[in-house]
């Protein structure tokens, strides 16, 4: 199923109970969706755009771009087949566990609504709950570390965690370049074509 819009900010419309807030950006059909945590800590309170306004953030930007998930990087940032969001939009003081509980519906039908093949959450927070929602790995200890650029296999999705950028070194940075560019080149979309099973000739993709 494909979403029906060519909106790339704030695609499905949300009205988060909060000011200011930062919605998704990107494409609606997107293969690759980018998950970090909240504005105060991967930027965009200003611009209104995820992963903006932010030395850091900006990097992962240029990250993604050599990569070939961004076209290119800037306020917006140019993008193909990516989307970028938060688990929490509100922008302002740093929320409590409270808080992210009251806005995890909204990310949630965001998640589902994008239906990516492959999930980035960006930071041990986005990490663990892309691990405790979309596959069967342990939350009770993260190692970002270890985690960062690896590839996870979910429950109808790839995970590819990845380390906060502002402690990233040189070779966190080409690690998750490498680790990418790799990646497109296979069928990251894992999908199995059903049609065959149909009275007519119309595919059905599954995961």
């Amino acid at each position: 199923m494909k979403n029906v819009t060519a909106r790339q900010h704030n695609p499905f419309g949300f009205d988060a109970p909060c000011e200011p807030f930062v919605p998704g950006y990107g494409d609606a059909n997107a293969h690759f969706h980018v998950i970090g945590d909240h504005p105060g800590v991967h930027g965009g309170a200003t611009s209104g755009i995820p992963f903006t306004d932010n030395a850091a953030s900006e990097r992962l930007q240029r990250a993604l771009v050599e990569a070939g998930l961004l076209v290119e990087a800037g306020t917006p940032p140019t993008v193909d087949k990516t989307y970028l969001s938060y688990l929490y939009m509100c922008g302002g003081d740093p929320p409590t566990d409270a808080d992210y509980d009251d806005l995890e519906p909204l990310f949630d039908t965001e998640l589902r609504a994008i239906t990516a093949h492959v999930l980035l959450p960006v930071g041990e927070r986005a990490t663990r709950h892309v691990f405790a929602n979309t596959t069967s790995e342990p939350t009770d200890s993260i190692d970002m570390d270890a985690l960062h650029a690896t590839e996870v296999v979910g429950s109808g999705w790839l995970v590819y965690p990845i380390k906060e950028p502002a402690e990233w070194t040189e070779d966190d940075e080409d690690a998750l370049v490498d680790a990418l560019t790799a990646l497109l080149k296979t069928d990251y979309r894992r999908e199995a074509d059903l049609g065959r099973f149909l009275p007519n000739d119309d595919p059905y993709l599954v995961r």
